[in-house]
Formats: C-alpha cells, sequence, structure tokens
C-alpha cells in the first residue's frame, strides 16, 4: 500500500467486531514497527504491555479507562497499555536532565514508537484507537507496571466493525510559518 493511501485509510476506531482474535506473531509485527521509530540516542525507552486475557481486558476497559473509552473499545480484542522508562531519554548517564525538557523526550519518542504502531497496524488490516487511562495506579496494578516507568496511554487494537461509510476528512491547511 502506498504510503499517502496508508494515511489515508487509519482512522480511529470505536466500534470492533465481536468474537475476534489477533495472533500473537501479528502483535509482535506491530510491535517491531513501532521499535523501527527514531528516538533519542537510541535509548528505546518504550515499553508496551499487551493484554489479551479475556478477564484482564475486562478488567483494564471497566477499571482504568474512561468509561466511554470503555464502550469504545468494548469488543477490542487486544489492548496495549504504551509507557516508558522515565529518566532516561533526555538524561545523561549521571541522570542529569539534558535540557529543561527532561521526561517529556521519552514522551515524544513514544509517541514516534505509537505513530508506527497505528501505521502497520493499519498496513496490516487492523484498526486502533489511542485512550487516555483514567486510573493510572489501577492500570499500574492490573499489569504489574514498574514505579519507573511513565504510562502514556492504552491503544485498542482489532477489526473495525462494518459502519456505515466514515464521512471523508476534511482538507487540512499545513499550519506553519515559513521563515
Amino acid at each position: 500500500m502506498e504510503f499517502n493511501e496508508l494515511l489515508e485509510k487509519r482512522r480511529s476506531v470505536r466500534k470492533y467486531k465481536a468474537n475476534t482474535t489477533v495472533d500473537r506473531e501479528t502483535i509482535e509485527e506491530i510491535l517491531k514497527a513501532a521499535q523501527q521509530a527514531p528516538t533519542w540516542k537510541n535509548s528505546q525507552t518504550g515499553r508496551y504491555y499487551v493484554v489479551t486475557d479475556e478477564e484482564k481486558l475486562k478488567k483494564i476497559k471497566e477499571n482504568c479507562l474512561l468509561s466511554r473509552n470503555g464502550i469504545n473499545a468494548e469488543n477490542a480484542p487486544v489492548l496495549i497499555v504504551t509507557t516508558f522508562v522515565k529518566d532516561w531519554s533526555g538524561f545523561e548517564k549521571n541522570g542529569s536532565p539534558t535540557n529543561e525538557a527532561g521526561n517529556l523526550w521519552g514522551a515524544y519518542d513514544l509517541g514516534l514508537q505509537n505513530q508506527n504502531l497505528m501505521m502497520k497496524a493499519s498496513d496490516l488490516g487492523l484498526d486502533t484507537l489511542v485512550m487516555g487511562v483514567r486510573d493510572e495506579m489501577a492500570t499500574r496494578n492490573a499489569l504489574d507496571i514498574p514505579s519507573n516507568e511513565i504510562i502514556m496511554g492504552i491503544i485498542a487494537l482489532g477489526y473495525r466493525d462494518i459502519e456505515p461509510a466514515a464521512p471523508k476528512r476534511r482538507d487540512l491547511d499545513v499550519i506553519a510559518k515559513f521563515i
């Protein structure tokens, strides 16, 4: 698929097909694409917690997401909690921040990785939805996420339910200042 076609095709999906699964090999292929993204000094601090167990999925959807997101991800067979190791990307070996951005470099790097993840999923015929975390501690405890990682979001992954045709994206003006 051409890159521009992939950009047009990718959407945030809020309704997934029920009773579907995504095989482990496909998920691993998607995560490998995520890790191809550039990171600060190649630090690779992104971490992924892949939830496929039905009981865990239900617990995360009910306890860790905003109620609307739980509904949006209701039939998604996979949730991927994305984190990054804090105080690493954007920090010197002695632990001091390289500049005022500090841990924002880790968030930036993870954003690049998550974009790769979503584009690869779309390339493989899957759909995604990025969601915020309602209860950080419940998420951390449910998945045994260590305290040295910052939780950034949860990505629903699955196959889009057949819906009426989505409205065409509006033409976007380039928002830039050319100097």
